[in-house]
């Protein structure tokens, strides 16, 4: 579940020094941890007043960042959940709220919640003030463009198929991506998942395996519903997950469920190195 509330006094009304005090930020809140610093203000820029307050209120957020939905969700969500212990505070600028918004917004309401009123990109600083930034437009030219994960509808897992049905689909299909799938305990609840993926195939130009398993990765996480109905229980789960690249967009459009006893898909995958497509 991603819920903020309450986004007090943005700019001017904390009397720095007096009212704040740094604190280390806490085990926990494992989104802030590598960010460049180690130390935070308390109260921080949600209004939250106790460490046990911060820790509730920003592990709900831990999920949006695994998702990557932006480059910059971890840091703007860490300037305001566990800003840097200077004499001021520095506040993400509107153009970083909104970047991250246009990028992230799609993935909350994918979840059921829409952007929430309290991060709200009006009352961030604009860019002619002492603010967090977007890094440069030159810095995307030199970043590598990668198809993005989308909200879809989650395809109905398929269980009984034949090894020729299955490489007409793969004649079809840009990528086939072999998902491993467990559920994790966590200390507050939250639902959290181990996925490790393995790429069979992928037919896209330059893509690298190695960015193939991350972008599925992030289309399970964003579409959670999809892992949910496909890990039943807490023992482990194997998929095969096929699908297309389509403007940029990458859609899966079938799921195979792999079980030991079924060689059909062994079969498929092995035979489609030599397949001739019609």
């Amino acid at each position: 579940v991603f819920a903020v509330n309450g986004f007090l006094r943005v700019a001017t009304g904390l009397d720095i020094g007096l009212s704040t005090k740094c604190v280390v930020i806490p085990k926990e809140m494992s989104m802030c941890h590598q960010i460049g610093y180690s130390e935070m203000r308390l109260p921080n820029l949600m209004g939250h007043t106790s460490m046990a307050e911060v820790i509730l209120k920003s592990t709900t957020w831990q999920h949006l960042v695994h998702t990557d939905c932006h480059p910059h969700v971890r840091t703007f969500l860490c300037s305001l959940f566990a800003p840097i212990c200077l004499d001021t505070f520095i506040h993400p600028c509107r153009s970083m709220c909104a970047a991250v918004r246009d990028s992230c917004a799609p993935v909350l309401l994918c979840h059921g919640h829409p952007w929430p009123a309290s991060l709200d990109c009006d009352r961030f600083p604009g860019d002619e003030d002492m603010c967090l930034a977007p890094l440069t437009k030159d810095y995307k030219y030199l970043q590598k463009v990668l198809p993005k994960p989308t909200c879809q509808t989650c395809p109905a897992v398929e269980e009984f198929f034949t090894h020729k049905r299955v490489l007409e689909v793969f004649c079809d299909s840009n990528f086939a991506v072999k998902v491993k799938l467990s559920k994790k305990k966590t200390a507050f609840e939250e639902q959290e998942y181990n996925i490790e993926c393995q790429v069979e195939f992928i037919t896209q130009g330059s893509l690298l395996p190695y960015e193939t398993q991350s972008m599925m990765k992030q289309w399970l996480l964003i579409n959670e519903k999809c892992i949910e109905r496909m890990t039943p229980t807490h023992r482990p789960t194997v998929y095969l997950l096929v699908g297309n690249i389509e403007e940029g967009i990458i859609l899966v459009k079938q799921v195979y469920r792999w079980q030991r006893k079924d060689s059909q898909l062994t079969l498929a995958t092995q035979k489609w190195r030599y397949h001739k497509c019609l």
